[in-house]
């Protein structure tokens, strides 16, 4: 299948408006790209779930290396970098935790050569507790690292309260992991209610939030939670997945909001595409219409 993906002219275009290329010249270009529009920009190295530690230095090292391109193309601050701390030892046995800390720290000391920020990204339920923990030791060094919750776990609204920390960036987003029921929830509605709970939550406490979604009721929600509690416009952002709504983001950008993209790239991009199109039926439907037409 991802053969055919990337093979068919057809599909292939389609790869591309979620995933702009596997190299780090490609993600530095959209990321150029994207920035002449007035937007901002966080890069995922895409890959996760490691069992080998030299490919993790692997990614480290083109964490590295990406954020030196960022820097020399005048990219940072707007630019920065998301980590999955997976993909950079996590799963490594015992030592794992400590190894992906470790690695990490790496891309922090890069990122603020850099003048920019990391933010952590989250995965399924089993690694809550260890990625946050890892983000209170980071932010011992680097105060600027983010971290990100997921509203669709019923821990996250206390998650949220214990985060409103000052200078804390928390990227709250809906989930995109198969859970259980018994830690996460099901319906939408509920999704979404307690999306709502956790940004009243960030939007009244003292830390940076960053709103994640491609929801324009949850937009308008939040821009109002935002007025409500006399928020400056430097004071949060909105942020949404490449590819996704581009117009909206743009006119975001354009109202004089703060709009930050998430860019995957990498060669380990099919699962993320999967991901994508199992989210919304409309990503569904727009693959097949790509596949079935003659371009």
């Amino acid at each position: 299948m991802q053969r055919l993906v990337t093979t068919l002219p057809v599909s292939s275009g389609v790869v591309t408006r979620f995933v702009p290329g596997e190299t780090t010249q490609q993600a530095v270009g959209a990321t150029a790209a994207l920035a002449a529009d007035g937007l901002q920009v966080s890069l995922d190295h895409l890959g996760e779930d490691t069992l080998d530690r030299a490919q993790a230095d692997r990614i480290v090292d083109e964490y590295v290396g990406l954020l030196e391109s960022l820097a020399d193309g005048g990219l940072t601050p707007a630019a920065e970098v998301s980590v999955k701390l997976s993909a950079v030892g996590q799963a490594l046995g015992a030592d794992g935790a400590a190894v992906a800390l470790d690695n990490v720290r790496r891309i922090c000391v890069s990122a603020r050569a850099a003048r920019t920020t990391v933010t952590l990204d989250m995965e399924d339920h089993t690694t809550t507790d260890a990625t946050l923990d890892a983000l209170t030791e980071l932010r011992r060094d680097f105060p600027e690292t983010g971290g990100v919750v997921q509203a669709y776990l019923r821990r996250t609204e206390a998650d949220c309260k214990d985060l409103a920390a000052e200078g804390l960036r928390v990227r709250l987003c809906k989930g995109a992991y198969k859970e259980p029921e018994s830690v996460a929830y099901q319906d939408r509605a509920d999704v979404d209610r307690s999306y709502v709970r956790c940004l009243k939550v960030l939007m009244n406490g003292p830390g940076y939030p960053m709103v994640a979604t491609h929801d324009p009721r949850l937009i308008r929600i939040a821009d109002m939670l935002a007025g409500r509690a006399e928020r400056d416009v430097d004071s949060y952002e909105y942020q949404m997945l490449y590819g996704i709504r581009p117009d909206e983001q743009r006119r975001i950008a354009g109202s004089g909001k703060k709009m930050r993209v998430y860019v995957p790239y990498g060669d380990e991009w099919y699962g993320y595409l999967m991901r994508r199109l199992a989210e919304r039926p409309q990503n569904v439907a727009f693959f097949a219409r790509s596949l079935v037409s003659k371009g």
